[in-house]
């Protein structure tokens, strides 16, 4: 009898602990711009490899993408988003569309460098011009089509710079291709809340504190995804910037050190949060 009784309170524990757990706050951790630097590139995967990040966007028309790919092909478990890019916003290093768009790129073939208007950036955005919505479909379809080529393992569609947010019916093309070519569109397969820096983030130390202070404000039974771009500190990402944003490689080597923090994944454990990635939203 008492054997039985410990075996029922053992059970009850265990079915409690599961509850717990199936309850727990949910959260992506998403590494941003894979293929606009090799420093990038290295960081990127270092940090789904040895940190907390659990999925990866890649930039399919990105200088690095080549690169960007051999990694991904090596390391298949790693959840991978295609990350659609329509500028190319630093002012040292470019790259093209992949298809005959012109009316979203300037005189010299590269994408405008920005979505929107920017003062730092006059007329070279590509609401200031006179972009054609079927330059964008054909452009999506060309990068879509690529990396399913590449990176059969495509779990779901991004926005880089918010470009797929340029207006109404770019939002509804974007719905449109990815329900076409089978592939989820960001947040939709669930109901997700965006979590940010609870606090300053300009070095390593304040993006780790103010993470952390986040991570203790996700509530049970929600899912979040927390954005960031990791990078390395170093001579190629010191050369890459654009007006109002000078300090990348300080702020991108910010990033890995948080994704890879020793105390970050302490935190993580101690708050009961469950990482997870996108495709785990189509099955969870």
């Amino acid at each position: 009898m008492k054997n039985t009784f410990y075996t029922i309170l053992l059970l009850l524990v265990s079915i409690s602990g599961i509850a717990q757990q199936s309850n727990a706050p949910r959260l992506i951790v998403r590494g941003d711009d894979m293929g606009y630097s090799h420093s990038g590139n290295v960081a990127l995967l270092k940090c789904s490899r040895e940190g907390i990040q659990t999925s990866i966007e890649v930039i399919v028309p990105s200088p690095w993408f080549p690169e960007a790919v051999k990694m991904l092909q090596a390391n298949p478990g790693i959840d991978v988003g295609i990350h659609i890019a329509l500028t190319s916003e630093w002012d040292n290093v470019k790259w093209r569309p992949l298809s005959d768009c012109p009316s979203i790129r300037d005189e010299d073939g590269y994408f405008f460098p920005m979505v929107r208007a920017n003062k730092n950036y006059p007329k070279r955005s590509i609401l200031e011009n006179n972009w054609k919505l079927a330059d964008i479909e054909k452009e999506m379809r060309a990068q879509i089509e690529t990396a399913l080529r590449k990176l059969p393992n495509i779990s779901h569609i991004s926005s880089h710079m918010g470009c797929t947010g340029l207006s109404p019916e770019v939002r509804e093309l974007t719905k449109r291709l990815a329900k076409e070519y089978k592939i989820p569109v960001d947040a939709e397969p669930a109901n997700l809340s965006y979590a940010t820096y609870e606090g300053p983030k300009k070095t390593s130390a304040e993006k780790i504190q103010s993470f952390i202070k986040m991570l203790g404000k996700l509530e049970a039974g929600k899912t979040y995804l927390f954005v960031d771009h990791p990078g390395l500190d170093d001579a190629e990402l010191q050369a890459i910037s654009h007006i109002g944003y000078e300090d990348v490689a300080a702020d991108r080597q910010g990033v890995t050190d948080l994704f890879t923090s020793e105390k970050v994944k302490t935190a993580v454990k101690e708050k009961g949060i469950r990482l997870i990635a996108y495709k785990d939203l189509l099955n969870p």
